[in-house]
């Protein structure tokens, strides 16, 4: 089945005159990255060239997707927003809500009993607004994108940091919160600071143990994972070519670990495959009439270094397999030197569960290399000595390798097959004696591996590699073991070599499924009733917030100060908490119980300056709201890295968190800060972040003369008696400061709308 073609063929159709006036407008040869952002501009053409990680531009995007955790607060707000029906096309995909446990089928049947009131109320508002709907089980929403909906050359934006999947197929795909995805469903422009570009050449081709996913763990240990920021990636050459589809999907999918805003690649004979095999060919044969629109012109990819900020060139016929972690997703170690590294470090060796698929690595190519892996273990007489997991990233997937006995392999090893979600990736993962805290390691081939991300033990080392390496480090149980060179013990007492992995591109006998559980709306859903109870503890209608008071911010008082690494799931934890992601007070229960306090070395511990006490977080952010005190949060380096979450920005301004404050913002983080209405500010002198003490009272200056690229200033009033100012930056444009004083871009649009 084709989805929207014909605002496909809409998009192709405008494309050659669009870039032929990008080029007359920059005067030279463009990259495909600008092609596609060009091409995507709303309102009149620009009178100059954007200038690259400086100018905020407005884009309209081709379609928005939305996973169901984050779907529940873009969907409560866009009812707020007065608008009958989207305004592109969009979907609902219900993947995040389905705990890991005992096996798929009992594990689908508990999701949907217990979250029953969410998947009904996402399925009833897709109903009535018009909105695609996949069922839980239908899979994991990038792969579910990547089979129907991706299209080169398209552009798109979802309420999932790993969009950026989508890339695989050409688009520029950008994850970003529910606030930015009601901005398009309603119809109104979506604004980005115009990327920088890294270029990425790929030369040579894979063999034996290399994939894709070395690829992107490679270039994560040289970008790290900040070196992206504000960047779209795009990568070409004879060795991106030589990648399949999926494979440059999966790294599309990681460059959100690296903080890129996106990555790409161009249009070429294995995304045709792909097209055709998935049931696309109109798709295939329109993309055909543009394809010298869906690449960089050629002059760019023959002088790079002209065209991007920055050029990374990989041999593909010298790399080797990466194992990353633990902890970070950019620490990456070839496989050859782990032992080394191991011992320095003391990581634990033993190797207790090995778990593959994902968004990032669940396609047949992906299964059936690890199944060529599974299948030598009877072959060559040998026993799995971990425990070993796999989560097929749909339903077309999961069935078409049942149809071809992959899942029968899988199975001979004592493999369990989880439900068609996200699953552990995302702690979804009720893991047996994860409680103990106990001090273990486990290989997976999924794309984070932040503390207690999978399992919720902060003692678990996870490390990131690909599914035929997590595969063989299963079957030895042992980290440090190097399949290119080692041998393994099997039950006969031999030492035997695994052969190295081989597998399919695509099915020979093509995909099948049964029932890919897509439900589509209603043609007119007016009708279409959706109420929540206001007794639920599940969902929960939303409230304008309060707009500025038009007066500087006096007696804040700080919540927090944040050592490290701050991501995320450390202001807003997944796993058990995403439950209440449809319900903003209940979900407030969770904000910034992950981060470490600076002042005390321990997490969900701060002091409340009202009586002195230590409390937890958020009951100390509760105690200040009920007193009508703000506060203000202060953070490290690349705060708020990782997932999309505006929960993590939503909490905060809800709760009564006035600012928020660090050395440096991830962007998704950042932009979701300012379209709820908060303050994201930088220190302009880092070393300020020492100045900050655990009592202060605090003001933010400057409100009254707020302005883009002038600063503000902090006056920090301490306990003993003395003061001192501090100047900050922002990064808001003129129109982020009008979401400021509205408090929040939401209720501009509903102003608007009104209007």
């Amino acid at each position: 089945m084709v989805f929207d073609l014909d605002m496909i063929k809409a998009v192709y159709a405008a494309l050659p005159a669009k870039v032929q006036a990008a080029r007359q407008l920059t005067g030279r040869p463009l990259t495909l990255t600008e092609k596609i952002l060009y091409a995507h501009l709303s309102g009149d053409a620009p009178a100059k060239p954007y200038a690259r990680g400086n100018d905020y531009v407005d884009f309209n995007p081709d379609r928005v997707a939305m996973q169901d955790a984050t779907a529940q607060m873009a969907l409560l707000q866009f009812m707020q927003a007065g608008r009958k029906k989207v305004a592109v096309p969009s979907t609902v995909h219900c993947d995040h809500l389905i705990t890991a446990k005992t096996g798929a089928k009992i594990d689908l049947d508990f999701a949907n009993a217990e979250s029953k009131e969410v998947f009904d109320f996402l399925a009833s508002v897709s109903n009535k607004y018009g909105i695609g709907f996949w069922k839980p089980g239908a899979g994991i929403i990038h792969q579910i994108v990547l089979e129907n909906y991706a299209f080169p050359g398209g552009m798109m934006i979802g309420t999932d940091s790993h969009t950026v999947n989508a890339g695989g197929l050409g688009m520029i795909a950008i994850g970003v919160g529910g606030a930015d995805a009601c901005d398009v469903m309603a119809g109104l422009p979506w604004e980005l600071k115009w990327p920088k570009l890294i270029g990425i050449k790929l030369t040579g081709k894979l063999n034996g143990w290399a994939s894709a996913k070395d690829i992107i763990l490679k270039v994560a240990g040289i970008l790290t994972v900040k070196g992206g920021t504000g960047c779209i990636v795009e990568y070409f050459g004879d060795g991106a070519e030589s990648l399949s589809c999926t494979g440059k999907g999966t790294i599309g999918n990681m460059g959100a670990e690296i903080g890129a805003t996106t990555s790409t690649f161009g249009y070429d004979a294995s995304m045709e495959r792909y097209l055709r095999a998935t049931g696309r060919n109109e798709v295939a044969d329109a993309a055909n009439a543009v394809k010298e629109h869906l690449n960089a012109d050629p002059e760019v990819y023959a002088n790079p270094e002209q065209y991007f900020d920055q050029v990374i060139e990989i041999n593909l016929n010298e790399l080797e397999p990466y194992i990353n972690g633990p902890f970070s997703p950019d620490l990456a170690t070839p496989v050859s030197k782990m032992k080394e590294a191991a011992a320095q470090n003391g990581w634990p060796t033993k190797v207790e569960v090995g778990l593959i698929g994902s968004c990032t690595n669940s396609s047949y190519e992906d299964i059936s290399r690890a199944v060529s892996l599974a299948q030598q273990v009877a072959d060559k007489n040998l026993k799995t000595k971990a425990e070993f997991t796999i989560t097929p990233g749909s339903e077309q997937i999961r069935y078409t390798i049942d149809r071809d006995g992959f899942l029968k392999t899988f199975d001979a090893i004592g493999a369990k097959v989880f439900a068609n979600a996200c699953g552990p990736c995302i702690g979804m993962w009720a893991r047996m004696g994860a409680d103990k805290k106990e001090k273990n390691t486990i290989v997976h081939s999924f794309n984070r591996n932040f503390q207690a991300r999978q399992d919720g033990n902060p003692n678990t080392y996870a490390f990131v590699a690909s599914p035929e390496l997590v595969t063989a480090l299963a079957i030895a149980g042992d980290l440090t073991f190097n399949p290119l060179t080692d041998s393994l013990m099997n039950e006969n007492g031999e030492m035997v070599k695994l052969d190295p992995p081989t597998g399919f591109e695509l099915p020979e006998k093509g995909f099948a499924v049964e029932d890919a559980g897509f439900q589509a709306p209603a043609a007119d859903g007016s009708q279409v009733q959706v109420n929540v109870a206001p007794d639920s503890k599940r969902l929960q209608l939303l409230d304008p917030f309060a707009a500025w008071e038009g007066t500087d911010l006096n007696g804040l008082k700080l919540l927090i100060k944040a050592k490290g690494k701050c991501t995320t799931d450390h202001i807003s934890m997944a796993g058990p908490w995403l439950k209440f992601r449809g319900h903003l007070d209940n979900i407030s229960n969770n904000l910034l119980i992950g981060a470490t306090n600076f002042f005390n070395e321990k997490q969900n511990t701060v002091k409340n300056q009202l009586d002195g006490s230590y409390n937890e977080v958020p009951a100390v952010q509760r105690a200040y709201k009920a007193a009508g005190i703000g506060s203000i949060v202060v953070g490290d380096e690349n705060y708020g890295e990782g997932s999309s979450r505006e929960h993590a920005a939503m909490e905060p301004r809800h709760l009564g968190v006035r600012a928020v404050l660090v050395k440096s913002f991830a962007r998704i983080h950042e932009t979701n800060l300012k379209k709820q209405g908060m303050l994201a500010l930088t220190f302009v002198n880092k070393a300020d972040y020492d100045k900050i003490r655990e009592d202060d009272t605090i003001a933010i200056t400057g409100l009254l003369t707020f302005a883009p690229d002038k600063s503000l200033n902090l006056v920090l009033s301490h306990a003993d008696g003395t003061s001192e100012t501090i100047e900050v930056a922002h990064s808001y444009n003129a129109q982020q400061i009008e979401w400021f004083k509205a408090g929040g871009a939401l209720n501009i649009i509903r102003a608007s709308i009104k209007a």
